[in-house]
């Protein structure tokens, strides 16, 4: 490995700059760097040679032409194994350079700004960045590119352990990383110009999406199926990608699917909490004073669907509760932590498959459903509710009881597949219809779960992920014995909705919000 002596900076984002050059510096090592970046590191009273100076040459075409010069390039390209090259070096006085600290012009975050111009857009398309990126990436064997404020610190760290040398399979790493940062710049260009995609300034980070593989999988949804598992960067730590599996047998394609239903509804509740998911659906939800309790009330609603189920807890999981959870079969548990008694417990079973993930509330920015030849890309179902906020349609009005159990029942909604239905009482699920195509159908199914788990409807409250288009579900669900209804309201006949309603002697909300889940 050679020691690193020059280095070129050369950055519109400023993050990290100023503790970048003191550390370079302090190691010895020469600064190059342009413009903004050396008038930053100069202020500060770092050594640093402008460009300009360096290869004798001004910056010119107000700054569109900087570093495309022999002098640099001939610096970055150079392989130090070949005899011809340092002698061309020599020959010509180009000095070596060993480090390269690059991030481009904002064009994205420029395109961003709705009251962005076209030729702002383009004077923000860099020219000279790229071009040494990719230079540094070639030539990485004997260069290092940086193109992350991120990665700074780890690299001077190596620098300064490593008497100012970097491996070879540090440099690679950067190199790749390197050449998918200017892909996908070139990609949110062409993307701009030629108008095919997304809008000008819709989504676009996912522009930028730097995707890495986290897993192959045995296989997709059925095992003729090949899978894998890809990850990408996130602030978010609560995000399912970003487990610890403590246990179990390699997880699966179906086990990660159905997993992010399950830790996505159970994180966003207030109360300790327990849901249970089969097929990527919830087939029971419960809110208790423990964990234990949460995940018997949830366990009772389905028993059936539960076996061979996700199961996902917002709080650290105990003795008492993994004894409870022993008697059943489960393919995951996902939870914030496990006690050691917990652990113990589990330990018994090999192939559990235990997660762990921080308890933390978030949402990715965007969601993708692919679809034949493309993507659709939507932002994701997260909207602020307040139960304060709805409209009470119906003639009786809910007491506070009623409304946390209307609360409670209406995030569940959000995680159930289409046409949706769920039953609960005491913040607990009792009957859940999912997927059906008639709303009618899914609460008759609704029912007969709860039916065949002897639980009781009566007084009950009734969630809908979106409108009843006829007043035969109500008519239904209240022969079941519903007391309360929330739904999003909106079909033409909601006079005859809320007649029904109130035929019935039924409360009923209007969210004036859907949760539609395909």
């Amino acid at each position: 490995m050679a020691k690193v002596k020059t280095a070129l900076i050369s950055v519109s984002d400023k993050t990290g700059l100023l503790e970048l050059g003191q550390r370079l510096s302090a190691l010895g090592i020469k600064i190059l760097s342009t413009g903004g970046s050396a008038q930053v590191l100069r202020d500060s009273k770092i050594n640093v040679t402008e460009v300009s100076e360096h290869t004798g040459f001004p910056e010119i075409l107000d700054g569109r032409v900087k570093t495309l010069n022999p002098i640099i390039h001939g610096g970055i390209l150079a392989r130090r194994d070949l005899e011809d090259h340092i002698e061309t070096l020599k020959e010509h006085a180009i000095e070596p350079i060993d480090l390269v600290v690059i991030n481009l012009y904002p064009f994205i975050k420029t395109i961003e700004n709705p009251n962005s111009t076209f030729e702002e857009a383009i004077e923000n398309i860099d020219i000279g960045g790229p071009a040494m990126i990719r230079s540094s990436a070639k030539n990485h064997n004997d260069v290092a590119i940086l193109t992350d404020p991120k990665d700074y610190d780890l690299i001077l760290s190596e620098l300064e352990s490593n008497n100012r040398e970097l491996s070879q399979e540090l440099k690679k790493e950067l190199a790749k990383k390197a050449f998918h940062h200017t892909s996908n710049y070139d990609q949110a260009i062409f993307n701009y110009l030629s108008n095919k995609t997304l809008s000008k300034n819709l989504f676009p980070e996912i522009m930028t999406i730097n995707l890495e593989k986290k897993m192959d999988m045995r296989y997709g949804e059925n095992p003729h199926q090949s899978a894998a598992f890809y990850t990408q960067k996130t602030d978010y730590k609560g995000a399912l990608s970003n487990f610890t599996q403590i246990q179990g047998k390699e997880l699966s394609f179906n086990n990660l699917n159905d997993a992010e239903t399950a830790w996505e509804c159970v994180k966003n509740l207030e109360n300790i909490s327990c849901v249970i998911v089969k097929h990527a659906n919830p087939c029971g939800v419960a809110s208790a004073s423990s964990a234990k309790e949460s995940y018997q009330k949830a366990f009772q609603t389905d028993p059936t669907s539960s076996f061979g189920g996700i199961i996902a807890f917002n709080t650290i999981i105990d003795q008492e509760t993994a004894l409870e959870i022993e008697k059943q079969f489960a393919e995951l548990i996902i939870a914030p932590d496990f006690s050691d008694e917990a652990l113990k417990i589990f330990k018994a079973k090999k192939n559990l498959r235990l997660l762990k993930i921080p308890n933390e509330k978030g949402n990715d920015n965007f969601d993708i459903k692919k679809i034949g030849g493309g993507m659709l890309i939507q932002t994701p179902d997260h909207i602020d509710f307040n139960i304060q906020d709805c409209l009470v349609v119906s003639k009786l009005k809910p007491n506070n009881t009623q409304l946390i159990d209307m609360t409670f029942a209406w995030h569940i909604a959000k995680y159930v597949k289409s046409n949706a239905i769920i039953f609960c009482k005491d913040q607990c699920t009792l009957g859940v219809g999912a997927g059906q195509m008639s709303r009618v159908d899914s609460t008759r199914i609704a029912a007969i779960k709860a039916e065949n788990a002897n639980l009781n409807l009566s007084d009950s409250v009734v969630a809908s992920d979106a409108f009843f288009p006829f007043r035969d579900g109500i008519d239904v669900l209240a022969n079941y014995g519903a007391k309360c209804v929330i739904q999003p309201g909106g079909s033409i006949r909601d006079d005859e909705v809320i007649d029904a309603a109130n035929e019935h002697n039924l409360i009923m909300l209007f969210t004036n919000t859907r949760h539609f889940k395909h």
